[in-house]
């Protein structure tokens, strides 16, 4: 996985050719009710002027697929795609089968399990995530799991597996606990989903390396979030780290989303250039680097067929 370490104009080179290509499955643009320091129209300009393939823009509170939708039909020679997808928070319903059949109908690409309302989230407000964002004066969020109170998943949770598993199209994990996401994407596994992604494992969701391993075992892929190794106020490990957690998932099982938009921390694209660079300076091999960064995510959407060389500039 290693390659020399690059410097000066190479180095920088190398990042940009990287970005060439790269899919972000999970940026925080606005409008939100949680302040961003960018829009989806900005997300969507900066990942063109770098060559993303595609983005997907995140709200934890409404589908955001309408927007992306209207942004492609406005700016077509741009040659990145937008989408999104729906979190079913208590403002969607909860897990809500009919709010996911419309989203996936309307052309949602990724369904995320609850995040800020999930039981696990609400937990670990306390403690692990004890600086998460607030919605002022929100109204205080019912707490919501997959499970009922026998260990088991709920009728709801298993229509949403067959609605996702028909529509073929991302299940990923949100802020539910790792204990939850191993009966889900097992069971999910049987359903026939063919794109499981753990969102930030390592943070919230409180998964160990045999965690990690077994959700793999699953079909599913972990999501880390660029923002957690690059300075910022969301900075919660040491870059290095990544390489342990590539190590244990595997390249073709690990994704980079760069979770950025909150206010104090990096634009998405300048995250994206952060941490591609360090990963370089790690000596992590460029083509491992695109994996990551590009073409697990363009499988993940379904995009026509893997990124090539070509396309990526390698």
């Amino acid at each position: 996985m290693t390659s020399s370490p690059l410097t000066g104009q190479e180095r920088d080179a190398a990042i940009a050719a990287l970005l060439v290509g790269a899919v972000d499955l999970h940026c925080h643009s606005g409008p939100a009710v949680m302040p961003r320091i960018l829009d989806h129209h900005d997300q969507l300009q900066e990942a063109a002027a770098a060559g993303f393939r595609a983005v997907v823009t995140k709200d934890h509170f409404y589908l955001g697929t309408p927007h992306a939708i209207i942004l492609e039909t406005l700016f077509p020679d741009l040659g990145t795609r937008m989408f999104s997808g729906i979190a079913l928070n208590n403002a969607s319903g909860g897990i809500n089968p009919h709010a996911v059949d419309h989203a996936v109908k309307l052309g949602a690409r990724i369904v995320w399990m609850p995040t800020l309302s999930a039981a696990n989230h609400i937990a670990k407000m306390a403690t692990e995530a004890k600086g998460f964002p607030k919605v002022a004066g929100a109204l205080d969020p019912i707490p919501l799991t997959v499970l009922d109170a026998n260990g088991r998943l709920t009728d709801d949770t298993l229509k949403v597996l067959d609605l996702v598993a028909a529509a073929d199209v991302i299940l990923a994990g949100g802020h539910l606990s790792a204990q939850e996401l191993i009966v889900l994407f097992e069971e999910g596994q049987r359903r026939g989903l063919k794109k499981m992604m753990v969102n930030h494992p390592t943070y919230v969701i409180g998964c160990t390396d045999d965690d990690i391993r077994t959700l793999v075992s699953f079909g599913a892929r972990m999501e880390h979030s660029i923002c957690q190794f690059i300075p910022g106020r969301a900075k919660k490990f040491e870059p290095d780290y990544a390489l342990h957690l590539i190590e244990v998932a595997g390249t073709k099982n690990t994704l980079f989303g760069s979770d950025l938009g909150l206010q104090g921390s990096a634009r998405p694209i300048d995250g994206y250039q952060t941490f591609v660079g360090q990963m370089l300076d790690l000596g992590v091999a460029p083509d491992d680097i695109t994996t990551m960064i590009a073409r697990n995510g363009a499988e993940m959407l379904n995009l026509d067929g893997p990124v090539s060389s070509s396309e990526i500039g390698a």
